[in-house]
């Protein structure tokens, strides 16, 4: 076991999906950040999580070529950028690497593609979350949170924001402390402006301040908004959000517009958008362009098509190939996105789509019932991927085309394992760095439903003799060829008892599944919630599930 401070040496074996570079020392797995795979590296040890223990950087012994200075003097402590440590190249061929990786490990024969980069990879995010906390001297800081903690890392400027928006931030600091504005203290509960949040029109120009408060009244609510107009006039309106819960969910349901319209908008593939404080909105304006345009390359659409645009937020996938096909059906649980895409349909007179608020899982199973049929669906779920109910109703329907955008590749891989069963298939996986200088990647794949291109008939005899084919050679072959029995979850339980002499809970092996990036939908009813509250498990239990999942090669 590795202790606080101690000081550790290693070579990166590989970076893992999180960008953590990863080194043994013995048994235990050592997490660090900011190094390439093969560098040789010291570190140390600061804590212990459940995936290992994470390292703080000291020194790279032998250096990889691509390795460059950050230009972020907050590079090291904070957990944004993940990469700033790596010049534009090797960032690519990291994320492409990575993709490979994926695609080979779940046996998809696709053809990862060349990242589509941007030229000028800093100040893209068009929205920003913004911490506060008191330093030791009882000033005002403004920040992100520090991975693996609660701690904000106190900022000036982020090279992947806009300017104008850390301008705000300061100024923001600046009024807090002259109007006496408290920030939250997560721990105890208490302060009143938890947080800022900040969305920008990057052709526009229009920006929303959110603030974020604790309680239902704002006592320097009109000082303060004035004050922040006075110095930026050209902020088109500002949000009060009230979130008074304990929890690590940044906005609250209940919502005041201070001034402006409590909304901005912006352009994206020529089309104009309303975008509300909860509005889901890329992050990077000039990278999703480049994304639903490869997209809708790749449909090679005739204009005939019936669309559906699962997890549609606001609109703006389906809006963008609307004029290239026959009608867009869009579906969002999130109410407030819907009734933002409703508008922005009306706003852009497009005619040809329309927007339901359900469930995208539900609506599937709803529509599959209905026998209601589409040419294309679109999917980009959350990070957590989709759902077998989902799935399921989407095999069923039978569309001719899948396009599947992901911002998580992991689980878009693992659904795409699925839709495979059913003979739903790709040809390639393009990457689009929509998040330069981190280590995610969004990624869109086509996936078409392979049918024969032709038939032939042979005629076969059966028997002994020459030209016929021995009815016990047929058996034989029957009998090599027998799939494999299925693997549940019972087996891996019994088989980690009987060599461990340790139990292990269904729930465990679940999650060691999910991490390990394994297809779920075989999981049995048994995957109950445990009737404690939920633990994760042991790093020797973890070890066990492992060795078990090979035992039965499952890995």
């Amino acid at each position: 076991m590795l202790k606080e401070k101690q000081i550790v040496k290693g070579n990166i074996q590989f970076i893992d999906e999180d960008g953590n570079g990863v080194f043994y020392v013995g048994k235990d797995k050592v997490l660090v950040r900011h190094v390439f795979e093969k560098e040789q590296v010291q570190a140390r040890i600061q804590k212990r999580i459940q995936k290992g223990y994470v390292a703080e950087l000291i020194r790279v012994d032998q250096k990889h070529p691509g390795r460059i200075k950050p230009a972020c003097p907050i590079f090291e402590k904070c957990g944004s950028c993940h990469l700033l440590h790596m010049d534009a190249k090797a960032q690519s061929d990291f994320k492409k690497n990575q993709l490979i990786k994926l695609c080979k490990d779940a046996k998809l024969p696709l053809q990862v593609k060349d990242i589509l980069t941007m030229e000028e990879p800093y100040h893209y995010r068009n929205k920003m979350i913004i911490g506060f906390q008191k330093d030791r001297n009882r000033h005002i800081q403004a920040g992100f949170y520090e991975e693996f903690s609660h701690k904000i890392i106190p900022y000036k400027r982020c090279l992947l924001h806009p300017e104008i928006c850390d301008e705000i931030v300061e100024e923001i600091v600046s009024l807090m402390e002259k109007l006496r504005i408290e920030p939250y203290e997560e721990d105890k509960r208490r302060g009143l402006l938890r947080h800022v949040l900040l969305r920008y029109g990057k052709q526009s120009g229009k920006i929303m301040v959110v603030l974020v408060i604790n309680q239902n009244v704002f006592p320097a609510r009109k000082n303060f908004v004035n004050a922040l107009l006075h110095k930026f006039p050209n902020i088109t309106t500002i949000v009060q959000n009230v979130n008074t819960r304990k929890t690590s969910v940044v906005l609250g349901d209940q919502e005041r517009v201070l001034y402006g319209k409590g909304y901005i908008e912006d352009t994206l593939c020529g089309l104009k958008y309303r975008i509300s404080s909860k509005s889901f909105y890329q992050i990077n304006h000039e990278q999703t362009q480049v994304l639903y345009q490869t997209g809708i390359d790749m449909l090679e659409l005739t204009g005939n098509e019936k669309v559906l645009d699962a997890y549609c937020g606001i609109g703006t996938i389906g809006m963008s190939m609307a004029h290239k096909v026959k009608q867009v059906i869009g579906v969002e649980i999130n109410k407030d996105a819907v009734n933002d895409a409703i508008v922005n349909a009306k706003i852009n007179d497009v005619k040809n789509i329309r927007f339901i608020c359900d469930d995208a899982s539900a609506y599937m199973k709803k529509a599959q019932q209905r026998k209601e049929r589409f040419d294309v669906v679109i999917m980009d779920p959350p990070r957590s991927g989709s759902n077998e109910q989902f799935l399921s109703a989407l095999v069923n329907m039978k569309p001719k085309q899948i396009l599947y955008i992901s911002c998580n590749p992991i689980t878009q891989v693992r659904d795409m394992q699925y839709l495979k069963r059913f003979g739903y298939v790709g040809d390639a996986m393009q990457g689009v760095d929509m998040f330069p200088n981190t280590n995610h990647v969004e990624t869109v794949v086509l996936l078409s439903h392979k049918k024969a291109d032709s038939y032939i008939h042979i005629d076969v005899e059966f028997g002994e003799g020459e030209g016929k084919i021995p009815v016990d050679s047929i058996a034989k072959r029957a009998e090599a060829y027998k799939p494999k029995e299925k693997v549940t979850y019972k087996m891996i339980k019994e088989y980690i008892e009987a060599k461990y002499g340790f139990k292990v809970h269904t729930a465990y092996i679940a999650e060691v599944k999910r991490n390990l990036g394994l297809p779920m939908y075989d999981a049995p009813n048994a995957v109950e919630e445990l009737k404690q509250p939920r633990k994760h498990p042991t790093p020797e239990k973890v070890e066990a599930i492992k060795d078990a999942l090979r035992y039965f090669a499952v890995i």
